[in-house]
């Protein structure tokens, strides 16, 4: 036998016996948590490593995931589309290979804004086989020149829906491609991926992105890790829907056990804000829980909606998910919360 296979066979059985025996004494060696690598920033834009070949861009509008391969470029979001030009430089820096596919998890403008940019500087997945004759049918042609744009078929019904003379949003902002069902699956670079549709939650037609392989999941604005989630009552969300969208993350996420000291579990992309791992989206799901039975103790006590918001049911989490201004604060997710579950009781009072 090769002596250098001799020794390395004998340094794994070594390495294995010691960890076996740190583990029935209960220690644990202190391990220096690896940080995601940073990427040069451009233009105002962070680029962040997540993963071999997972990069989160920042400062785009929403978090953009891209998700790098053979086949080329996977982006889920688009960012607003003033930022869409600084976004294709950004991965035109990680890499030469084209943009494939776009998927919104939503319809905000801050995630869809640069889907016509990002669309145009891609290709089709099909294009390969069309060069190669693969005989594809002319359904399978539509945006055979870009990269294609998937979303939930409730995104594409609300950003075509009209407002007065025209839709709010650009016809070249639709996605080109939409689902029905509860997720659309499909296998590119390596990875299966699943769309998965979180029914009525921050809106009617939000999707969680699951990368399988990678155990990266991009959320869309079902978690913001900047304020309490965003409940968009006039395009289909509820509270109840974010908890239950919440509840399902739960499910998918994975957490470093039982090697608690390795950097092994699921990662979650927000839309806005910083990545979580399980522990973070329990303390998240458990704030909108608690402050939802708060809310509701205090309907059952016979509290008015200004009584509610005096009684302060988000006590305890307003410091670290509480927002005082902007286009949604703690008042309003309160306010929010109180109706739904007034209304389950015939009617809120003012």
């Amino acid at each position: 036998m090769d002596s250098r296979m001799g020794r390395s066979t004998l340094a794994a059985g070594s390495a294995a016996v010691v960890a076996l025996l740190l583990a029935l004494v209960g220690w644990t060696p202190t391990v220096v948590a690896q940080q995601p690598r940073q990427q040069p920033a451009a233009d105002g834009l962070s680029v962040v490593e997540l993963r071999p070949n997972f990069f989160l861009i920042g400062g785009a509008g929403g978090n953009i995931l891209a998700q790098i391969g053979p086949v080329g470029v996977i982006v889920v979001d688009s960012g607003t589309t003033d930022a869409a030009d600084r976004v294709i430089a950004a991965i035109r820096r990680l890499t030469p290979l084209p943009v494939r596919y776009i998927i919104n998890t939503g319809m905000d403008a801050d995630h869809v804004g640069g889907n016509q940019k990002l669309a145009q500087a891609g290709l089709s997945i099909l294009a390969g086989a069309l060069a190669a004759g693969a005989g594809l049918g002319d359904n399978l042609l539509t945006n055979a020149g870009g990269a294609s744009v998937l979303a939930h078929e409730n995104v594409l019904t609300r950003m075509s829906a009209p407002t007065g003379q025209t839709s709010p949003f650009p016809t070249e902002l639709w996605p080109t491609k939409t689902f029905a069902y509860r997720a659309y699956s499909m296998y590119l670079n390596g990875e299966g991926i699943q769309v998965i549709h979180m029914p009525n939650a921050h809106t009617d037609g939000d999707t969680a992105v699951f990368f399988r392989r990678g155990d990266v999941i991009a959320t869309g604005d079902l978690i913001d890790t900047t304020r309490f989630p965003v409940i968009d009552v006039t395009r289909g969300g509820s509270v109840q829907g974010e908890i239950d969208a919440l509840n399902r993350l739960m499910d998918l996420s994975i957490h470093n056990l039982p090697l608690q000291w390795t950097e092994d579990r699921t990662l979650l992309v927000p839309g806005h804000g910083h990545v979580y791992d399980k522990l973070d989206l329990l303390e998240y799901r458990d704030a909108v829980t608690v402050v939802r039975d708060r809310v509701q103790q205090l309907i059952d006590q016979g509290r008015t909606l200004e009584q509610v918001k005096t009684a302060n049911p988000t006590l305890g989490y307003r410091s670290q998910y509480g927002a005082e201004s902007g286009p949604w604060t703690t008042d309003m997710f309160v306010e929010v919360v109180y109706k739904e579950l007034s209304a389950k009781k015939g009617g809120a009072k003012p």
